[in-house]
C-alpha cells in the first residue's frame, strides 16, 4: 500500500500541478492533503478548485481556518514586526480574493483524518494532534513524541505545518512531516511531498521533490498587490 501526502499548498496551483502530475504518473493507492491550501500565493482559488476536482481528502489547516471563517490572524507563529506585517497583509488579500463558495469549502474541512493500513493505525494533521497551528520539528525530544503517539493510541503521525519535511522512526513508531507544496523552507525550492509505503511487516516513507517554474510563480505573485517578499521566499525556499 502506498500513500502519498502533501501540504502546506498556500496558493501555488503550479507546485500543485506537478505534485499531482508526479503523483499520477506513480503505482499510489491514496493520496492525501494536510491543508494550508490558501495564503501567501496568488491562486487560492484556483487550488481549492485542483484538489476539489480531483478528490483529494484534505484537511484543515491554520491559515485555511483564518481565511475560512474571516478571522483577523491565521495562527502562524511570526517572529518579528514586519513578519507581523507582511502576515496581516497577506490574510487581508486571501480573505477579499477567495470566493464565498471556497470559503465554505475551507470551513467544512475535518480537522484530522485516521485509517487502519494492515496493523497500522494513521492520523493525518496539520500541525499536531493537540493544536492546529503547533510545530513538530524534527529537533522535538523523543520522549515528547512517543508521549503523543501512545496518547492517540497510533502507529504513524503524518503532519505538515512546519514546511520542512522529514521522517522519524521512534522505537516502532513513526512521525513523518510532508514538508510544503507550495512554499518550501528548507533551501530546494521544488515542490515537495512524501510517499509512505506500507507492508505487512515494513514502513517505509521517502521525501519526493518535484520542479516546477518556480520563477513564473514568483512573478505571478509580483504581478499582484501581495507583498513581493513571498516571491523572492519561493526563490530563495529559505523563509
Amino acid at each position: 500500500m502506498k500513500i502519498a501526502v502533501f501540504s502546506d499548498i498556500h496558493g501555488n496551483s503550479g507546485a500543485l500541478e506537478a505534485v499531482l502530475k508526479d503523483i499520477s504518473a506513480r503505482d499510489i493507492d491514496m493520496a492525501f492533503c494536510l491543508g494550508d491550501l490558501v495564503g501567501y500565493g496568488p491562486y487560492p482559488n484556483e487550488v481549492i478548485s485542483l484538489i476539489r476536482t480531483n478528490h483529494i481528502p484534505s484537511i484543515m489547516g491554520n491559515y485555511d481556518e483564518g481565511v475560512g471563517y474571516d478571522r483577523s490572524e491565521c495562527g502562524c507563529a511570526y517572529k518579528d514586526e514586519k513578519e507581523i506585517e507582511l502576515g496581516n497583509r497577506s490574510l487581508i488579500w486571501m480573505k477579499e480574493h477567495v470566493s464565498p463558495e471556497n470559503k465554505a469549502y475551507l470551513r467544512g474541512l475535518l480537522h484530522r483524518l485516521e485509517f487502519n493500513i494492515y496493523d497500522k493505525r494513521v492520523l493525518l494533521v496539520h500541525g499536531s494532534p493537540r493544536k492546529i497551528n503547533e510545530y513538530l520539528f524534527e529537533n522535538r525530544p523523543d520522549e515528547s513524541i512517543l508521549r503523543m503517539i501512545n496518547g492517540e493510541q497510533i502507529d504513524i503521525l503524518i503532519c505538515g505545518h512546519t514546511h520542512l519535511p522529514y521522517a522519524k522512526k521512534l522505537d516502532r513508531k513513526f512521525l513523518i512531516n510532508a514538508g510544503s507544496a507550495g512554499k518550501p523552507k528548507d533551501g530546494d525550492p521544488r515542490a515537495g511531498y512524501i510517499i509512505v509505503t506500507l507492508t505487512e511487516n515494513a514502513v517505509e516513507p521517502e521525501i519526493i521533490r518535484v520542479p516546477y517554474d518556480t520563477e513564473a510563480m514568483a512573478r505571478a505573485i509580483e504581478a499582484t498587490d501581495l507583498p513581493h517578499e513571498f516571491a523572492d521566499a519561493l526563490r530563495d525556499a529559505k523563509s
